[in-house]
């Protein structure tokens, strides 16, 4: 049987079992190394508040609150936020929200929207409206950290074809560039059942996102290749991380 198709390929995926099976190896030493370096380069103040958009299972998140920090995480898929909420207190808190709207007014110190949650969305305005609604949430000189896939290198890289078994569950993983955008259709082989998704991430770039941040307020004060904050390249980093504050 094949899966049914979703008007957001993002919704489907997303919140499949298959999505979190396939990318189970990431792992929270990453995250908190991450977050470690981010942390040192910004420098919060203890009652800082923290936004993480899209923030998936809460990896990012939970690190974060365990620091001290005050972490609202927010993510468009229910099983994802299910999963978080076990671990909510006073100062966690999940919700199934959509990025493009708006959630709170002036609210947070900082938004952090990491591991490439941005780009997923067809209509190039709702880009543009979810960097809108970030500034609406920040707090007046706020600052906002993207961590996106280095599209440079990601179009220089590309493999065609990989498979990946996780157990018995086969993955055939096709990529290809397509309309500026990485498209990967994962096919799935899971004892009788044959299932279809997509992942369709626009390629956008430094010069692409210092034009949307431009139009969404925002001034890019500093900009990393690695979650070691080492300087980008573009055609050697992995990232492209990105700090802007609110103007």
């Amino acid at each position: 049987m094949k899966q049914k198709d979703s008007k957001d390929w993002f919704e489907n995926w997303f919140d499949s079992h298959y999505y979190h099976l396939l990318y189970k190896d990431r792992n929270d030493e990453e995250a908190e190394f991450f977050i470690s370096n981010l942390l040192k380069y910004l420098a919060p103040q203890p009652n800082s508040r923290f936004l993480d958009l899209a923030c998936g299972k809460g990896r990012h998140s939970i690190y974060l609150n365990k620091l001290g920090y005050d972490v609202m995480g927010i993510d468009l898929s229910e099983n994802s936020i299910n999963h978080a909420k076990q671990f909510e207190n006073d100062s966690l808190h999940f919700e199934v929200r959509d990025m493009r709207e708006m959630y709170q007014t002036e609210a947070f110190d900082y938004v952090l929207n990491l591991f490439t949650s941005f780009g997923y969305f067809e209509d190039d305005l709702d880009n543009l409206n979810s960097l809108i609604s970030v500034k609406n949430s920040l707090k007046r000189g706020g600052t906002l950290v993207v961590d996106f896939f280095n599209a440079e290198k990601i179009v220089a890289n590309a493999v065609p074809h990989e498979m990946v078994m996780r157990g018995d569950i086969q993955y055939d993983l096709y990529r290809k560039i397509e309309n500026g955008k990485i498209v990967k259709t994962i096919e799935v082989k899971d004892s009788d059942k044959q299932l279809s998704f997509q992942e369709r991430v626009q390629l956008l770039d430094l010069d692409k996102f210092t034009e949307l941040f431009r139009q969404a307020r925002f001034q890019i004060t500093d900009i990393f290749g690695s979650y070691a904050l080492d300087e980008f390249d573009e055609q050697t980093s992995e990232r492209l991380i990105l700090i802007a504050v609110k103007l």
